[in-house]
């Protein structure tokens, strides 16, 4: 039998569960069906790889030097894979954007629409930070338009390019009828009463905004976590107090508010694979990103507030 990739693999998985029962289990293997495949690989090998014990498996000297090897080659397959894709899938011209809620996503493809009709632009959108990172680093994406709460690293900081388009205090949105609607900000410990709604996220927002609060001196009663509709929804029919970015559209039924200061921030940040043929454009959608920012930030809810 010839050693592949996948034997590698399994005997990683055997040497980090550190026992046959544990990594059957990760492997999605019945013990039986792994411990015959461990016997063949250990035949390929010329020796046995682990020591079975009543606490579980240990490596043997030669199953630390299969180890040693396998952790040098599998990262640099995998890196080999992720650039063979990225290389074939980046070799059609277009943008494949992906990217959270938000209307700088909208505002980006408008803008990449109007100055190159005739490119093929694509978008994609998911909750998760990481995930779009991470379909950036393998080839899918060639850009992720993502936030960041304060002056936290983005995903795949190491593997991915990131710029900061722009950063927005965080604004607090509440009903029209509320009672501090009228203020120009609001003290986040006024707000210590109410229940919150925000759109879901992998970052550390909900951490960062549960630090401000308790800052202010309260702990939150309820935030719902929800699509931005019905954030909308639960703000207008004054069931929650909402958290939103500063260029959050102006919407009827609601107010933006900044909170006095300024306890979040929110960083809107482009990132592109730095090896990837995408990289060349970047400084170009980066330009377009802004004004879209721009542009989001004059239609917002609290801009219009102050310009009424």
């Amino acid at each position: 039998m010839d050693l592949e990739l996948r034997h590698l693999k399994t005997v990683r998985a055997i040497a980090e569960a550190g026992s046959l029962t544990r990594a059957a289990t990760a492997l999605g293997l019945a013990q039986p069906a792994l411990s015959a495949q461990l016997k063949r690989i250990e035949r390929a090998l010329g020796g046995c790889l682990f020591e079975r014990g009543r606490d579980g498996v240990r490596a043997t000297a030669l199953g630390d030097l299969v180890l040693e090897r396998a952790r040098v080659v599998l990262p640099a397959v995998c890196e080999l894979q992720e650039e063979a894709v990225r290389f074939a899938r980046e070799g059609a011209a277009g943008y494949r954007l992906g990217g959270t809620h938000g209307p700088l996503l909208g505002g980006l493809v408008d803008r990449l629409a109007q100055t190159e009709p005739e490119a093929q632009v694509s978008t994609w959108t998911s909750w998760s930070e990481r995930e779009i990172a991470g379909a950036v680093v393998a080839g899918r994406l060639d850009f992720a338009l993502v936030g960041a709460c304060g002056e936290s690293p983005p995903p795949e900081a190491g593997r991915l390019a990131w710029t900061e388009v722009a950063r927005d205090p965080v604004h607090v949105m509440l009903t029209a009828g509320h009672p501090l609607a009228s203020r120009p900000q609001v003290e986040l410990a006024e707000l210590a009463a109410e229940d919150w709604t925000d759109v879901p996220g992998d970052g550390c927002f909900g951490d960062c905004f549960a630090a401000a609060c308790v800052r202010a001196g309260f702990t939150p009663a309820r935030v719902y976590e929800t699509d931005t509709a019905s954030c909308v929804h639960l703000v207008q029919v004054g069931r929650a107090a909402g958290l939103c970015r500063a260029t959050f559209p102006a919407t009827p039924g609601i107010v933006t508010r900044p909170l006095a200061g300024t306890p979040l921030i929110w960083r809107h940040l482009l990132g592109w694979h730095p090896e990837g043929r995408a990289a060349r454009r970047a400084s170009a959608v980066l330009a377009h990103a802004r004004d879209a920012h721009a542009e989001a930030l004059t239609g917002s809810a609290s801009h219009t507030t102050a310009t009424a």
